[in-house]
């Protein structure tokens, strides 16, 4: 996969949708690991005035799922992923500040994948993990 059919990939996709309400930001992107950024707003937060594990849940997905998917095309596999189980821990809980979301794979195969998404605060303290199985759609 060339840099520029990435670049247009994230283009795209990331930014609308609930990645757009979010903030979610691209750092760096490619078949083998995603960074994404989110800086902490109050529309982030949940009553007690800390970010919902909710916004963890969905960063992790969103940043597994696009990685699943980015792997799939530099592979030649093809297709899309889509999120079949997203398993989200909280560890510390912030109200400010910028969240750095880092995917790394655990599995990758012809029918399913298995990424691990490690969110931290700005330093370096690990606010929540997650895990999110993709299963892979062939293209139609």
């Amino acid at each position: 996969m060339t840099a520029n059919s990435a670049d247009e990939i994230l283009q795209d996709s990331f930014g609308k949708g609930l990645d757009g309400v979010l903030g979610l930001e691209v750092v760096e992107a490619g078949p083998d690991r995603i960074v994404a950024t989110m800086k902490i707003t109050e529309s982030h937060h949940q009553p007690f005035g800390i970010v919902h594990g909710g916004v963890y849940c969905a960063v992790g997905e969103s940043v597994a799922s696009m990685s699943g998917f980015l792997w799939l095309q530099d592979t030649g596999i093809g297709g899309t992923a889509v999120g079949v189980n997203n398993n989200t821990d909280f560890l510390k809980s912030v109200s400010a500040g910028t969240v750095t979301a880092t995917s790394t794979p655990i599995h990758r195969g012809r029918r399913q994948q298995l990424w691990a998404v490690d969110m931290v605060d700005q330093d370096g303290t690990l606010l929540a993990k997650t895990q999110v199985r993709l299963q892979n759609i062939e293209a139609r």
